[in-house]
């Protein structure tokens, strides 16, 4: 018969949770949404007695600390790319991440266009 802990471990992945369970069974975010190169950024502030973060949100908003995008934290934190948008929503309603506001192309010559960007992106994903 085998333990609770060979089941919940596999020998070459590791401790198995479903992404679901990590998101409370959401799939897609309701309201706030990011695209892979917002750059997000903690605000400061602490949680209130209410919230309760997951492990995963609390890795989220340490990362956070410096500004990141959400395609760098998937990165990070070896976690799925729609899993990390769900809980940076949730992070974002609990006023504990914001988005950095992005200036006017006009005003930064030295950076590229942000379509620019999105199309090689888009090209990218494509092959």
């Amino acid at each position: 018969m085998e333990t609770p802990r060979e089941r919940w471990v596999g020998h070459d992945a590791g401790p198995i949770v479903r992404p679901y369970a990590m998101t409370r069974g959401r799939t897609r975010p309701r309201g706030f949404t990011v695209d892979l190169v917002t750059i997000l950024v903690a605000t400061g502030r602490t949680p209130g007695d209410r919230v309760w973060l997951s492990r995963e949100q609390r890795r989220l908003l340490e990362l956070c600390r410096r500004p990141s995008t959400p395609a760098d934290l998937a990165s990070e934190t070896d976690l799925p790319y729609r899993v990390v948008q769900i809980l940076l929503e949730d992070l974002h309603q609990y006023g504990l991440v914001e988005e950095m506001p992005q200036g006017d192309p006009g005003e930064q010559p030295d950076r590229p266009d942000h379509r620019i960007l999105m199309r090689v992106l888009d090209e990218l994903r494509r092959l």
